[in-house]
Order: structure tokens, then C-alpha cells, then sequence
């Protein structure tokens, strides 16, 4: 018999640009028969911190422009250090936002929450499993080309590799540990080696072990 879930607890997955990542999401939360949340948590989070939606998603998972040439993100440095009161506008406005929703959809509901850098935001609750899908990045600018988002094999390699270096810059700015680096996550999992839907029940076992775990 499966091990019964918490009523409350979050699925976080960060994700490498075409690994699957946000796919494997939605499979696990319709499984589960729980919330999951993407770029649809940007704008809830928008239309309650009154942010323009539009300017919203162009500045979603991106650092602050006006520190992006100045900070070497290797020094570990992050917000706190050089935001005084939350700002009012801009990215930083944007990720405060997207903090105070998703620790409420946390308080409220199970979810699986894609990006954002979930897992740092939740880091101090209990019920939080984080997950990390990689892959080649060959076979991610086959599913990039596959899905129609790139016109040549060679386009979608550069896309994966830009959006993969913004996801990167995004997430070692606001956190303090590193994107991808397997000690950042719970379970890092390779989205080649296995269907989506497998892996998406085998990431849903790992999280029922980790939860009914006694060290958990």
C-alpha cells in the first residue's frame, strides 16, 4: 500500500531548459491530484503585488539588470546585502512578490511548484522535497527543436545554453547555494534516461520515502 502524503506539503523542481522539467511536473501534480504552479505563479503573484503582467513575465527568472555587470555571482553575494526596504519595481519587486505567494500556496495546499527557486524560499519548512531535472544538452535541444521553439539543431543548443546560464545567474543571485549542483537539491534525476511518465513515478515514490521517513 502506497505511503499515505502529509496534507500539506510542496514539490519543488528546478530544472535544466529542455530537460522535461516542467512536464515531469505536471505529470507528478496530476497523479497526486494536487496544485502546480509555473509561469501561472508569476502572474497570481503579479495581480496581487499590483505588477504589470507583462513586465512580469519579461523579467521572469532574472536577476536585477542593474547589478548584473557589477556582481561576480561566484562571491555568493545576494539581495539582502544590497537591497535595503524591498523595492517597489523592478525584478527584485517581482521576486518579492513570487516569495509571499508561494509561501502562502505552501501554508494552504500541496502543490508542485516549477522554478523560482522554490526550494530556497521553502528551505525552512519541513514538508519540502526538491528535485533537480537535468539532461544532455544534446537531448535537450532535441526536445527544443522537437517542440518547435528553435529552427536548427545548432539554434536550439544556443538557447538551452542562454536560458540555462539566465536560469543560473538567476538562482545563485537570490539564494546562497548554486543552480544545479546536486548538495543545492534532494534528488537530481537525468530526464534521458527514462519516459517522462516513469520518471515522474519514480520521483513520486522518492517523495513519499523521504516524507514518511523518521529523519525526515
Amino acid at each position: 500500500m502506497a505511503t499515505k502524503l502529509p496534507d500539506r506539503y510542496v514539490i519543488t523542481i528546478g530544472r535544466s531548459f529542455g530537460s522535461g522539467g516542467r512536464a515531469v511536473g505536471r505529470i507528478i501534480a496530476d497523479k497526486l491530484g494536487i496544485g502546480f504552479y509555473d509561469k501561472k505563479l508569476l502572474v497570481k503573484a503579479a495581480e496581487k503585488s499590483g505588477l504589470n503582467h507583462e513586465y512580469a513575465r519579461e523579467n521572469d527568472e532574472r536577476m536585477p539588470r542593474m547589478l548584473g555587470g557589477i556582481i561576480p555571482f561566484s562571491m555568493g553575494y545576494y539581495p539582502s546585502g544590497w537591497f535595503g526596504a524591498a523595492p517597489t519595481s523592478g525584478p527584485d519587486s517581482i521576486y518579492n512578490a513570487q516569495c509571499d505567494f508561494i509561501h502562502e500556496i505552501a501554508a494552504s495546499e500541496p502543490c508542485v511548484i516549477v522554478g523560482r527557486s522554490a526550494d530556497y524560499i521553502l528551505r525552512d519548512l519541513d514538508n519540502v522535497v526538491n528535485i533537480f531535472v537535468h539532461a544532455p544538452v544534446e537531448d535537450c535541444a532535441r526536445r527544443v527543436l522537437k517542440r518547435g521553439d528553435a529552427a536548427t539543431m545548432q539554434d536550439a543548443v544556443a538557447m538551452t545554453e542562454r536560458t540555462n546560464k539566465l536560469r543560473s545567474n538567476f538562482y545563485n543571485f537570490y539564494t546562497d547555494k548554486r543552480w544545479g549542483a546536486a548538495c543545492s537539491y534532494d534528488l537530481c534525476v537525468d530526464s534521458s534516461t527514462m519516459p517522462l511518465d516513469t520518471l515522474a513515478d519514480f520521483i513520486i515514490e522518492y517523495v513519499r520515502y523521504k516524507l514518511s521517513s523518521p529523519r525526515h
